[in-house]
């Protein structure tokens, strides 16, 4: 962020997901932005509140939900509309106690994943939907979905495209050059996938790791696969 430009707005938005694999959408009411469109539910972060802490308050008081497991961390998107910049840090939630109601008077609609690629969603909202395309745990180098290799050159079948990295450097690199998500090739410091995850704005996998230890981590997702070129 250069001098005199204005922080973005942080949100937290999440993907709600049922047992039957459906996920939450929420619709945009009367007299706000966009209003009429659909859009994953969330709200703005407090000053200098804790991503996951914001997230579980606006499940609480926009949907009256309560997480009862950990969230996993899906994709930071950044995004330019006509009032400003927004950051939303977006979440997969499949753990959680009590059934979604719209209590801020917005509707709501439960779709699958085909159907959410024709819903009416936010600008915003399109790397979201794409990402949640990918698995927790990649175990292929390549499916119907995504194709993982060593750049980002787009794929002739429109597959998601993930990139090999050794570290920050690659990972920074990859992501400028449009990869859709990173997997670490080797095992780093945790201080080092922390802080890999904070920067670059797609998923990132990672190996060596406990689910629920690289989502703390801020991974989406861990690595049991051969991976090309190892």
């Amino acid at each position: 962020m250069t001098r005199g430009e204005k922080a973005p707005i942080h949100v937290a938005a999440a993907a709600v997901i049922d047992v039957a694999g459906r996920v939450l959408i929420a619709q945009r009411p009367l007299g706000k932005h966009l209003a009429g469109s659909w859009e994953f539910p969330g709200g703005k972060l407090e000053a200098r509140e804790d991503r996951r802490t914001g997230l579980a308050r606006e499940l609480r008081e926009e949907l009256g939900i309560t997480l009862s497991a950990p969230p996993r961390p899906l994709i930071r998107v950044r995004h330019a509309y006509d009032y400003g910049g927004v950051l939303i840090d977006t979440w997969v939630i499949r753990g959680y106690l009590g059934e979604p109601r719209g209590l801020d008077g917005q509707a709501l609609r439960w779709v699958s994943q085909e159907e959410l690629e024709t819903v009416e969603l936010l600008p915003a909202d399109g790397p979201i939907v794409a990402a949640l395309r990918l698995p927790e745990r990649l175990t292929q180098a390549s499916t119907r979905e995504y194709v993982l290799g060593r750049s980002a050159e787009p794929d002739a079948a429109g597959r998601l495209r993930g990139v090999l990295c050794d570290g920050m450097a690659d990972a920074m690199a990859a992501s400028d050059a449009g990869a859709n998500f990173l997997v670490l090739r080797d095992e780093l410091p945790h201080d080092d996938i922390r802080s890999i995850c904070e920067l670059v704005p797609i998923p990132v996998y990672v190996p060596g790791l406990g689910v629920e230890e690289a989502w703390e981590l801020g991974a989406t997702g861990i690595v049991g696969i051969c991976r090309p070129g190892k």
